[in-house]
């Protein structure tokens, strides 16, 4: 079993108990990370990360502390995949519902027997997005890249040397954190999706960080669309790469993933 890491503010006590109650229903255990709370954030601490500069030529809109509290949040428990090397481990936001076959996936992922940096396991207010490459694993779960990789960053699976590529990719930033993952041609990190999605994101939980950054978006329309022309380019031609890379690598599992616990 992966470790689970789950990152959760000081002062949000009962997103801990909700996300605890969820894992506890699973017969999971999750080992809290306390999340960098950006409104604690002194200006030096900001500067040593967030960078104003990339982010006025990289993205629409100044971060809120809270979406730099956030990065910083993601960067920690990256940090703690690569500081006790681990093989991979699931990071969770707290604002999630687990579905039923959640051991099911996470013994897909155990036997994969291809070298991954990514797994998204949960997308943004259940979006959809077209699917380029699919490679079914068992009876529930298929491993797929899509056009371009899901946003949202509620749940996902991170190998260490996924974790160890980003925090080097990222030691400064100027996007918010999936945005800058979805950036895979400069973190060097391509992801995979692992569908159906195992994890709900609970979007009745939405933080302010989201709600104030939406209305920000529609602000910044036009430089926002330019920004996301010339993206589009460059992730189509690095996802067309990553795929290359795929078929040419032998895909195999290497056994059918079994429940770990109990009867579907």
């Amino acid at each position: 079993m992966p470790p689970i890491f789950l990152i959760n503010l000081k002062r949000s006590p009962q997103r801990l108990a909700n996300s605890v109650k969820q894992f506890n229903k699973h017969a999971l255990h999750c080992t809290r990370i306390e999340a960098v709370d950006g409104a604690n954030l002194s200006q030096s601490e900001i500067d040593k990360y967030y960078c104003a500069t990339l982010n006025k030529k990289n993205y629409h809109y100044p971060l809120s502390r809270g979406q730099i509290g956030c990065y910083l949040s993601h960067r920690k428990a990256w940090q703690a995949i690569v500081d006790q090397k681990l093989d991979y481990a699931l990071i969770f936001e707290d604002d999630f519902t687990l579905t039923s076959d959640i051991h099911t996936a996470i013994k897909s992922i155990d036997d994969l027997d291809i070298k991954w940096q990514l797994i998204k396991l949960s997308a943004y207010k259940g979006r959809e997005r077209s699917i380029i490459f699919k490679k079914p694993l068992n009876n529930t779960h298929s491993l797929v890249v899509h056009k371009k990789l899901m946003s949202g960053c509620c749940a996902t699976a991170i190998s260490y040397d996924g974790a160890k590529q980003l925090l080097g990719a990222t030691e400064k930033f100027g996007r918010p954190v999936d945005c800058d993952l979805q950036h895979i041609w400069q973190t060097g990190v391509s992801g995979y999706s692992l569908m159906p999605f195992p994890v709900i994101q609970c979007t009745e939980q939405e933080s302010d960080i989201k709600m104030r950054s939406e209305k920000q978006v529609k602000k910044a329309f036009i430089k926002r669309k330019y920004q996301q022309l010339i993206a589009s380019i460059k992730n189509k031609n690095a996802t067309a790469k990553f795929i290359s890379e795929i078929q040419c690598t032998p895909f195999k599992q290497k056994k059918e993933p079994e429940l770990l616990f109990g009867e579907k």
